[in-house]
C-alpha cells in the first residue's frame, strides 16, 4: 500500500475541488481504479465514476496538487487507454469530505463515449494461467481491466457487466472480492471469471456430440486431432476459426476442398516472434505489430524454405500471413503442445506448432459466432469444434496489416509504429479515427460499398467504422451489414442526420440507405467512389488544403457512367473534380474480364492492332474467337459486351495475363498480388526495378497510356523479370504524371488511396518518388486503402457538404 503524501496546514486552508470529465477510451481499461489509486497516494478526496460522456472524477486538493493530478493521469494512464480531452471545472468544496471512492455509474445525459477493442491477454493473467497452484490455473477465460474481450461481447453503455454477455454469469464470492476492490487490477473487470463461476470450455466431435479425450480434457483433445490431421473449429474472441497443423499438406488441401477455397492465402498462428521467424523475414517494426496488444494478422516476406514446408498455405506468394496468440485458449493449445511446463521460460523459445487459423466464414458468408449456428453451418467442414458458453455480441474478424517497408516510406504516416491495414477489425474497432470539426458537429451514418464493406459513424469529432463486413453479394452478408448498423447506432446511440452512400445504385448498401433515410426522415447524401478513397485519406490525417488524389483500384462507378479506377482528382472542400486518367481499356465479356486477366491483355493486343494474336497467345482458352471478336467491334463501335475502363486494377489483370503468371483468378486480387510477389523475388537479386522510359506517354489531356509498357510483357520469358520492369515502369510513370498535373494546378498535397495502393512496392515507389520533387504525400493509415475505408470517406464528403450547405433537407 502507498502511503499517502502528507498535507500542510497551509495547504488545508486552500483546498480546491474540480470536477474533471475526462474523453476517450476510458471505460473498461481499469481507469477508475487507477484513479482511485493515484488519488489515494496523492490524499486528494472525492469520487470517480463511469458517465455517459467518458469518466467523471471529483477531486479535491491544494492547486498544485491538483495540477500535478492531472499531469499524472494523463502521463500514467493504464496502457489500453486513450485519454482525448480532459475537461476541468472548479466547484464547491465539499465540507467535511473524507477518502476517495468509485461511485456507481451515472446514466443520464447524451452519451459521448465509447467501449475499447478487444485486446491479447496481459503478461499478468498469462502467468496465473501458467501457475499450477493458481485457481485458475489452465482455465482459458482468465482476463483483466488490462486484457480481454470489450467490445466482441458489449451490449450497451455505460460499460457495466450488466450491459455485456458476462451478466449471465453470477460471481463467486472470491471473484467478487477482486471486482469491488479498487486496489485489485481486476477492479470491475467485466468479464471476470473464474473456473468455479465462469464461461466454461466443451468439445464436440464430428456428429456434435458432447465429448473428449479419457480425463475430460477439452484442451488435450483438440491438440490430439489436430495431430493426427483433422480440422477443428475454435470459437474465439469475436467468432469461429477453423484450425488445422499447417505443415500437413494433405489436411490443408482437404481445408481447402471443404472450404472451396482454392488458392487464397490462409492466416497462421506461431506460439511467438522466435517461431515466427521460423518462416518469415522479420525487422523490428514487424515484430512490434505481432507482438502488440492488438494481435493483428501481420503480412511478412517469407524464407525461401517457407513454401516447401507449408504447402498449400499461400501459394505464388511472396508474404505469409501471421499473428500470435491473443486468447488464454491460444497459448493453452502452445502450452499442452509444450508438454504442461510448470514455469513462463518456454513462452519465448521457437516452437514448431504452426496452426492454420483461418475464418469460419464458409461461402464468402458472415463469420460464424453462435454454436447451434457452427454446428450447422460447419458441418462437413470440421471434424470437431471446441466453443464455449460466453455469447459474442458483435462479430470481428481477425485483423489484417502490413508494416511500412522503408523508413521513407514511414514518413509519409504519423507514426512509424502504426500499421497499415488490409483489413480492420478485431483489437482495432471500436476505437475512434478523430476528424476536423465540433462536438456539435451534426453525426453522419456512411454504408460503404460492395467489397470489403465497413459502415462508419460520425459522432462530434470521431468517427467510428465498424470491422470488416465482407462483399456483399450474399443475403447472410446483408443481414450482417443491417445488423451492423443497428449495433453500432445503438451502441453509440446516435440518430443520423444523413445517410451517406455510394453512387451505385444497384449495391445493396445503396438500398439499404434508401431504407434507413426514410426510417430515420433524413437525406441521402451520394458520393462518387473515387471521391470516397480520397475523402477517407483527407479525413484522419485531417487536411484542409486542396488536394490532387490518386484513386487507384479495380472498378467504381465514374461520373459518366463508365467503370473508373485509375484517377487523378482535384479536391477541394467537398468539391471533387476529375483532372487525368489511365488510358482505357475494354472489359471482353464485362465483369467477367475481371476475373480473368487473359480478357484484359487480350484487350491490350487488340489496342495494339494485334486482335489476330488474341487466339495464338491464349490457345488454351475456350473463347479466345468470341472474346477476339467482341474487342474488334469495341474498337470499332463500341459494344456493350466489352465495355471501357480505366482501373488501375485491370492493368495489373493484363500485365499477369500478358505474363502468363495469371489467366484465371480464384479470388479478388489474385494476379496483382502475383506480379508484385514476382518483382520482390527480382529485388533479391537486384537493387532496384527496371524502367523503360519509352513505354509510356503522358497525354496534354492529363491521360497516362501505359498500354505500351503491357505490350512489351508479351515478349517476355522472364515473369520475374517483367513483373519488375512493369513495377518499375509504371511507378516512374506515375510519379511523372501526378507531379506534372499537381504543378500545373498549383497542388503541394498529394494524397493516395484505393486498393492498388496495399500493393506495398507501388505504395513505396510512388511515395518516395512525389516526395523526392517536394510535394507532401499522405497515404491510407488509420483505415484501409481499400473499399474497406469507403464509408469514411463517404462520411467526410457528407459532413462537408452539409457544412457548406450543399445538401437538400428532406423537406425540399
Amino acid at each position: 500500500m502507498t502511503t499517502p503524501t502528507p498535507i500542510s496546514s497551509a495547504s488545508m486552508l486552500s483546498r480546491l475541488r474540480k470536477r474533471f470529465q475526462v474523453r476517450g477510451i476510458v471505460q473498461g481499461v481499469g481507469f477508475r481504479p487507477y484513479i482511485h489509486r493515484l488519488a489515494n497516494e496523492m490524499a486528494l478526496t472525492g469520487w470517480v465514476q463511469n458517465g455517459v460522456s467518458g469518466v467523471i472524477i471529483e477531486a479535491e486538493g491544494s492547486a498544485a496538487q491538483l495540477e500535478t493530478f492531472v499531469q499524472r493521469l494523463q502521463a500514467e494512464a493504464p496502457r489500453l487507454a486513450r485519454i482525448d480531452e480532459v475537461i476541468a471545472q472548479n466547484i464547491a468544496a465539499v465540507p467535511g469530505g473524507g477518502g476517495f471512492e468509485v461511485i456507481k455509474s451515472a446514466h443520464e445525459g447524451a452519451l459521448a463515449t465509447m467501449i475499447g477493442p478487444d485486446s491479447a491477454i496481459c503478461d499478468d493473467c498469462l502467468r496465473e494461467m501458467l501457475t499450477p497452484k493458481d485457481r485458475r490455473y489452465r482455465y482459458p477465460f482468465i482476463n483483466c481491466t488490462q486484457c480481454g474481450p470489450r467490445y466482441t461481447l458489449v451490449c450497451g453503455l455505460p460499460y457495466d457487466r450488466a450491459t455485456t454477455s458476462m451478466a449471465a454469469f453470477v460471481q463467486c464470492p472470491t471473484c467478487l472480492a477482486e471486482y469491488t476492490d479498487p486496489e485489485h487490477r481486476r477492479f470491475h473487470a467485466e468479464p471476470n471469471a473464474c473456473p468455479q463461476c465462469g464461461p466454461q470450455l466443451q468439445w464436440r466431435d464430428a456428429r456434435g456430440v458432447s465429448s473428449a479425450n479419457e480425463d475430460g480434457d477439452a484442451i488435450a483433445e483438440t491438440l490430439r486431432r489436430l495431430r493426427r490431421g483433422e480440422i477443428v473449429a475454435i470459437k474465439g474472441l469475436g467468432g469461429f476459426h477453423l484450425v488445422c497443423d499447417a505443415t500437413r499438406a494433405e489436411t490443408v488441401a482437404e481445408l481447402r476442398r471443404r472450404k472451396a477455397r482454392d488458392e487464397k492465402p490462409f492466416a497462421l498462428m506461431v506460439l511467438n516472434t522466435a517461431s515466427a521467424r521460423q518462416w518469415c523475414e522479420i525487422g523490428a517494426a514487424e515484430a512490434a505489430l505481432l507482438e502488440s496488444v492488438e494481435r493483428p494478422i501481420v503480412l511478412l516476406p517469407k524464407k525461401a524454405h517457407a513454401d516447401a514446408a507449408l504447402a498449400g498455405i499461400a501459394p505464388d506468394m511472396n508474404t505469409l500471413g501471421l499473428m500470435l496468440p491473443y486468447t488464454p485458449l491460444h497459448y493453452l493449445l502452445f502450452h499442452e503442445a509444450s508438454g504442461r511446463p510448470a514455469t513462463c521460460d518456454w513462452l519465448n523459445e521457437a516452437q514448431p506448432l504452426t496452426l492454420v487459423m483461418t475464418s469460419a466464414n464458409p461461402g464468402g458468408e458472415p463469420l460464424v459466432i453462435d454454436n447451434e449456428e457452427a454446428l450447422q453451418r460447419l458441418q462437413g467442414i470440421a471434424d470437431g469444434w471446441l466453443m464455449h458458453d460466453r455469447a459474442i455480441v458483435a462479430r470481428c474478424d481477425d485483423s489484417v496489416v502490413r508494416a511500412p517497408i522503408t523508413e521513407s516510406e514511414r514518413l509519409s504516416l504519423p507514426s512509424s509504429s502504426q500499421p497499415q491495414f488490409v483489413r480492420r477489425a478485431r483489437g482495432y474497432t471500436p476505437r475512434a479515427i478523430r476528424l476536423s470539426g465540433t462536438a456539435e458537429t451534426p453525426p453522419v451514418l456512411a454504408v460503404g460499398g460492395y467489397f470489403k464493406n465497413t459502415i462508419c459513424v460520425t459522432r462530434g469529432d470521431e468517427a467510428f467504422l465498424s470491422p470488416h463486413i465482407g462483399s456483399l453479394d450474399n443475403a447472410a452478408t446483408c443481414r450482417a451489414f443491417d445488423e451492423m448498423v443497428e449495433h453500432l447506432l445503438k451502441l453509440l446511440d446516435v440518430a443520423p442526420t444523413f445517410i451517406a452512400h455510394d453512387r451505385h445504385p444497384d449495391f445493396y448498401s445503396t438500398q439499404a440507405a434508401a431504407a434507413l433515410a426514410r426510417r430515420f426522415g433524413v437525406p441521402m447524401v451520394e458520393v462518387a467512389h473515387h471521391h470516397a478513397h480520397i475523402a477517407a485519406v483527407i479525413a484522419e490525417h485531417r487536411i484542409e488544403a486542396p488536394v490532387l488524389g490518386l484513386a487507384f483500384d479495380g472498378v467504381g462507378l465514374g461520373d459518366d457512367g463508365t467503370a473508373w479506377g485509375g484517377e487523378l482528382l482535384h479536391l477541394e472542400g467537398a468539391q471533387c473534380k476529375r483532372v487525368g486518367h489511365l488510358a482505357r481499356l475494354y472489359l471482353a465479356g464485362g465483369d467477367r474480364a475481371a476475373r480473368e486477366p487473359w480478357r484484359m491483355a487480350a484487350s491490350v493486343l487488340a489496342q495494339s492492332g494485334r486482335v489476330n494474336a488474341i487466339e495464338t497467345c491464349f490457345p488454351q482458352q475456350a473463347a479466345a474467337t468470341a472474346v477476339a471478336n467482341m474487342l474488334a467491334r469495341a474498337l470499332e463501335t463500341g459494344s456493350p459486351q466489352a465495355p471501357p475502363t480505366t482501373s488501375m486494377g485491370r492493368y495489373f489483370d493484363a500485365a499477369a495475363g500478358a505474363l502468363k503468371v495469371c489467366e484465371q483468378m480464384s479470388f479478388e486480387g489474385q494476379a496483382a498480388m502475383r506480379l508484385e510477389g514476382l518483382a520482390h523475388h527480382y529485388l533479391k537479386q537486384k537493387v532496384c526495378l527496371p524502367m523503360d522510359a519509352s513505354a509510356y506517354r503522358i497525354g496534354a489531356d492529363g491521360v497516362l497510356n501505359v498500354l505500351p509498357l503491357v505490350q512489351r510483357l508479351f515478349d517476355i520469358d522472364d515473369a520475374r523479370y517483367g513483373a519488375a520492369l512493369f513495377h518499375g515502369t509504371l511507378i516512374a510513370a506515375i510519379v511523372e504524371w501526378a507531379d506534372t498535373v499537381a504543378r500545373r494546378l498549383g497542388l503541394d498535397h498529394i494524397v493516395c488511396g484505393g486498393g492498388c495502393f496495399v500493393n506495398a512496392l507501388l505504395s513505396r515507389g510512388i511515395s518516395e518518388g512525389l516526395r523526392a520533387r517536394g510535394h507532401t504525400v499522405r497515404q491510407a493509415q488509420a483505415a484501409p486503402a481499400n473499399d474497406g475505408g469507403l464509408s469514411l470517406g463517404q462520411a467526410w464528403v457528407a459532413r462537408h457538404r452539409q457544412a457548406a450547405g450543399l445538401v437538400k433537407q428532406i423537406s425540399e
